[in-house]
């Protein structure tokens, strides 16, 4: 079984692709349904499975308190593991071939606000030391490129053209992208790496952000910036990088951009994800709308 998983994440890595930090959240569901089907049933092998024991593994998690979005997380883990064995002729038939994601109530994202984003960088206007014009320019990254937070934190310094104002990112699955940057975005950037170049000591050398000890970034603290950034202009319930990624493609479309554009620019696979940021400029549409329309005149 050892050797099986082991094959799964190889598969992972290698063929699709995936990022370690995904690689090892998938490999983390796989190996906490096997430790509840020893448990439940003594049995490591989750092979040759039938329904009924992942579905014994769904109530529990149910019953544990976990939100039905955490469990369809889960299931998509399983169900990319039983894929694979398909796929590698170790089964014939999924057991999750039938299977339905449990309901998930749909939450409205909400963007922040024109006005509160002016907010937050006329804060940060005026930087001053390495600190303060790191988090200004990973800011104005967020709302400028509306690159996702992954992306932002592994950014190295060779990926930075400061003479074309352009940024090369590496997106899901690996696939790069380049993103062109204001002019005013490319002039933070010689300001950071003027000021990133006089820190004591660097350990991550080849990565663009770093913390003040020379050492990358990582997921919570970039939120936990963000977060703080925004707390003091806005109410809105969430805060986050994602956040700001969702504004600045709604703040686009406010604006007139092209979806497709708007598409190409977040890095998305296909229209349909891009689409569910249109929702948010519907008042835009409806203003425009009947302003432009000869029937409402």
């Amino acid at each position: 079984m050892i050797t099986t998983v082991a094959a799964f994440r190889d598969y992972l890595l290698k063929e699709k692709k995936y990022s370690t930090h995904t690689v090892n959240a998938y490999l983390n569901d796989v190996l906490s349904f096997q430790t509840f089907h020893k448990n439940s049933f003594g049995e490591e092998n989750i092979v040759d499975l039938g329904y009924g024991q992942i579905r014994n593994w769904i109530v529990s998690l149910v019953n544990g308190g976990l939100s039905n979005v955490t469990v369809n997380r889960k299931m998509a883990s399983l169900k990319a593991f039983y894929k694979f064995l398909l796929k590698t002729k170790q089964i014939e038939v999924s057991p999750l071939l039938k299977h339905k994601a449990l309901r998930v109530p749909k939450t409205l994202q909400i963007p922040f606000s024109e006005k509160e984003v002016v907010a937050v960088l006329s804060d940060v206007e005026n930087p001053v030391g390495f600190e303060e014009v790191r988090n200004k320019l990973i800011i104005d990254l967020f709302y400028t490129t509306g690159m996702r937070r992954t992306e932002l934190i592994h950014l190295e310094v060779a990926n930075i053209n400061v003479e074309n104002s352009t940024i090369k990112v590496l997106g899901k699955r690996n696939k790069e992208r380049i993103l062109p940057v204001l002019p005013i975005i490319a002039n933070q950037f010689l300001l950071y790496l003027k000021e990133r170049a006089d820190l004591e000591s660097i350990k991550d050398s080849n990565v663009f952000f770093l913390t003040k000890k020379g050492v990358k970034l990582n997921d919570s603290f970039v939120y936990r910036l963000i977060n703080s950034y925004f707390s003091k202009v806005s109410e809105k319930e969430k805060k986050s990088p994602h956040i700001l990624r969702h504004t600045f493609a709604t703040h686009l479309l406010n604006n007139g951009a092209d979806l497709n554009s708007v598409k190409e620019l977040l890095g998305h696979s296909s229209l349909a994800s891009t689409q569910i940021y249109t929702h948010s400029s519907l008042s835009e549409l409806q203003k425009v709308y009947k302003e432009a329309h000869p029937r409402n005149k």
